[in-house]
């Protein structure tokens, strides 16, 4: 580098080559110039230093940038395990929450479920009886109304349990006409009063899924394709397919367009054309449906156009009857069924006296001959020696006599031939398989009059074909 040599210059000071001579006298202006070649010396080698120091730092640079990062990685560890702490707990409490709302639903909704048990019971007595016209179309007035209270509740405490994940499937084989044929009569009726036609095909197919729940699957459909179909008719019926026994129900309604295939499916979602003022559906019937079929493993089909009304359907695997269970199939009521219940002595316990009074309004317009109490003790001092052919036992009973199950095992023990029906509000799956281990119908409050009728006519002509 120009300027900037350490070799000594001759005549300079420090010219080793004259070291053993005499000092020369340098003149001022040498002396400057000198002076002036060590200040770019020194300045050169300061800034080879300054240099060098800095590489030689590096090292000790990384380190301390890596120090920092490491503190605010630590930082930042810290406040993201704090965070998702957070988040745990508040998953907990929301978690707890809501199995304490699902507890609360149930409790409430076996609470409200028993009056208006009983005042479906009192208005289906009612209805059994010739009244004047203006008093027959209050009384059905009455039934309509306690019928939207009732699918009002189920539907909130459905979907409830359904987000909570504690409804349990109850999958058990069973002969499909057991549940359509129920379903054919009971909305036959609905449709006939709206002015539309309910055409059903019989099934013979033996499928298994959750009773109960399928059946809900099934209502939704019905309830829908009444309450959108203006005229024409409903079609309740199956198609066997190799994988399954097809339930469909189709109407002739609006249709639905395409686009609202699947948003139709979603909560508080309504299908459009609806001019049902009355029509008190919160638009979760389809979300519930959903989520049963989801829950069941059964595909859900919907096939429709705007115009072309509608089918929905849904596939249940096929099963297999036990020898037990094979003769034990409900059966659709046959027109004057009501007149092959006369004389049949039927007990009733439930710790609700005004559903004790509501059955036995029901089951005498039946021609039963009945006898109810709210206790075990109190049946047994009130029967006396005599004995009844069918027991409808309440499962939540009072503490003295623990369960229904337990009490129908009581009486069986004295009265071997007792046929017994269970009939409770809670839903849960192990109740009813309980039930049918032990051979015991098993019906759900509010209980259906022509779902009880049914009950009441297999077992009594499973009965008869056991005496004959």
């Amino acid at each position: 580098m120009a300027g900037t040599s350490t070799r000594p210059s001759l005549g300079s000071p420090v010219d080793l080559a004259r070291a053993g001579e005499p000092p020369t006298e340098a003149s001022p202006a040498e002396l400057l110039d000198e002076n002036a070649r060590l200040r770019r010396i020194c300045a050169a080698l300061m800034e080879r230093v300054e240099s060098a120091g800095m590489a030689g730092s590096a090292p000790y640079s990384a380190f301390e940038h890596t120090v920092l990062l490491a503190e605010q990685v630590r930082e930042r560890t810290e406040t993201l395990q704090q965070t998702l702490a957070e988040l745990h707990a508040a998953k907990g409490e929301a978690e707890a929450a809501n199995v304490s709302k699902t507890r609360f639903l149930a409790a409430v909704s076996h609470d409200l479920l028993q009056p208006l048990n009983a005042a479906r019971l009192f208005t289906s007595a009612l209805e059994e009886h010739a009244l004047p016209e203006p008093s027959h179309r209050l009384v059905g007035h009455i039934g309509r109304s306690l019928k939207d209270v009732e699918s009002l509740l189920g539907t909130l405490v459905d979907i409830s349990r359904l987000d909570a994940g504690v409804l349990a499937p109850d999958v058990a084989p069973f002969r499909a006409g057991q549940m359509l044929d129920v379903l054919a009569e009971e909305y036959r009726q609905m449709a006939a009063a709206k002015g539309l036609t309910l055409h059903y095909v019989p099934s013979g197919a033996v499928i298994e899924s959750d009773l109960a729940l399928l059946a809900r699957v099934i209502r939704n459909f019905l309830t829908n394709a009444i309450r959108y179909t203006e005229r024409g008719r409903i079609l309740l019926g199956c198609r066997r397919r190799p994988e399954g026994l097809e339930v469909v129900v189709g109407d002739t309604g609006p249709g639905i367009p395409e686009a609202q295939h699947e948003a139709i499916f979603q909560e508080f979602q309504r299908l459009g054309g609806s001019r049902d003022v009355q029509d008190r559906g919160l638009g979760l019937g389809l979300a519930i449906v959903d989520r049963i079929a989801g829950m069941l493993g059964h595909p859900l089909r919907l096939d429709s156009r705007r115009g072309q009304g509608a089918s929905f359907s849904v596939l249940v695997p096929y099963g297999q009857l036990s020898s037990a269970s094979a003769g034990s199939a409900l059966t659709a009521a046959p027109s004057g069924s009501g007149d092959q219940l006369a004389g049949t002595r039927v007990w009733v316990i439930d710790n609700d006296a005004g559903i004790c009074e509501g059955m036995a309004a029901l089951l005498s317009s039946w021609g039963c001959r009945v006898r109810t109490a709210t206790s075990l003790a109190r049946l047994e001092a009130s029967a006396g020696t005599q004995v009844a052919e069918v027991l409808l036992v309440d499962y939540h009973l009072g503490e003295a006599d623990g369960d229904g199950l337990a009490v129908a095992a009581r009486l069986r023990e004295r009265h071997p031939g007792l046929a017994v029906v269970v009939i409770t509000a809670n839903h849960d799956a192990a109740i009813k398989a309980r039930s049918r281990a032990l051979g015991y119908g098993c019906l759900l409050k509010p209980v259906k009059p022509l779902r009880l009728r049914m009950q009441l006519l297999s077992l009594v002509t499973t009965q008869g074909q056991g005496r004959g």
